[in-house]
């Protein structure tokens, strides 16, 4: 297949793309526009392979959609392209609404016009698969059995209120146009070449450099943790195996509090990279909630284990362990990161 993934620079979606290059015999389209969190980088050990092509390109992006499917004429669109940080997200939301929102809707239509004019025989096969995020569904109760994918939609932030928009467009696009699709909707992904904003690696950057590791109010909250290579796989197994028109929930099995991945990632530090004048536990800082922030996340991914023969390799320890030790090992990554994020504001 010919196999255009959108937002392939991003942290999910450069994982993918190795994944299918390494092994499939597939051909990927990488379009990403290269934002802050994009990152080509993280692709050069496939930026030589053939099968491999990049696009610069905005999704919301018409007449540039248009040439890239006339040019490549995809089997398949895998569409990850997303603004996603909902700190971002409450401190300006019209980025979120013009590309979770807009740029989906365009990529949408431009998909539609290409997929009605392929001959039978190509239609058979081809797919639009949106990948979302578990946040859609809003906050779950302690005692609550984790969401499914008949769970009403209930977001918090314009991040997920954003993306359970794009959700329903992608749904409304296969009952009244047509369009054969495929959506996921994955809890929170973990791993090597992760944006520095984010909880995991923000936390080892800040304990590394000596500084207070920020933790929401009381730390209480949770969420269910997701390796991402283990993502990868479940998102070419559900591109290439699942029912058309169907939703699959991808999560981890690994409900943690914030808290306790924050003392994880400290033990680990104090195992793998110890300090003499301190325990990494001690940096450990609460700060003052962030609005609207849900309680707990969590994913009930029996439908693609049942239907499919998916299952996560990775353990949170496990996976944890391999992160850290990815971080502490590319130290050089992670500073080229932050230098050119910082040029353009400073969030972090």
């Amino acid at each position: 297949m010919k196999i255009i993934v959108t937002g392939g620079a991003g942290f999910i979606g450069s994982a993918l793309i190795k994944l299918i290059l390494a092994e499939t015999s597939d051909t990927v389209i990488n379009v990403d526009k290269l934002t802050y969190a994009g990152c080509l980088e993280t692709l050069e050990p496939v930026a030589g392979n053939n099968r491999y092509i990049f696009e610069k390109a905005d999704i919301a992006d018409r007449a540039a959609m248009e040439r890239i499917f006339s040019e490549h004429q995809p089997d398949a669109i895998m569409h990850l392209a997303a603004e996603s940080h909902v700190d971002r997200s409450i401190h300006g939301a019209a980025d979120f609404v013009q590309t979770n929102l807009v740029g989906t809707f365009i990529l949408l239509e431009v998909a539609r016009a290409y997929f009605n004019a392929l001959p039978d025989d190509r239609k058979q096969g081809f797919r639009f698969h949106h990948i979302s995020t578990d946040e859609v569904f809003g906050d779950l109760e302690p005692d609550a059995h984790p969401f499914t994918e008949e769970t009403p939609y209930h977001p918090s932030s314009p991040y997920s209120a954003t993306k359970a928009g794009s959700d329903h467009l992608v749904r409304a696009w296969g009952r009244t146009y047509g369009l054969p699709i495929v959506v996921t909707n994955c809890s929170n992904n973990y791993g090597p070449y992760q944006f520095p904003e984010k909880l995991i690696p923000r936390i080892i950057r800040n304990a590394l450099e000596g500084r207070p590791l920020p933790v929401y109010g009381d730390g209480s909250q949770i969420r269910d943790w997701l390796y991402v290579e283990d993502h990868a796989r479940a998102l070419h197994l559900v591109l290439t195996r699942g029912e058309l028109g169907s939703t699959y929930n991808i999560g981890g099995k690994n409900e943690k509090k914030n808290i306790e991945v924050v003392h994880q990632i400290c033990d680990l530090l104090n195992e793998l990279r110890p300090v003499a004048d301190h325990d990494y536990r001690s940096l450990i800082t609460f700060v003052t909630d962030r609005p609207g922030h849900d309680r707990r996340y969590a994913i009930d991914c029996s439908k693609i284990g049942s239907e499919l023969g998916w299952e996560p390799r990775e353990t949170f320890s496990t996976g944890l362990r391999q992160t850290v030790q990815w971080y502490l090992d590319n130290d050089d990554w992670v500073a080229m990161i932050c230098a050119r994020q910082e040029k353009q504001d400073q969030f972090l």
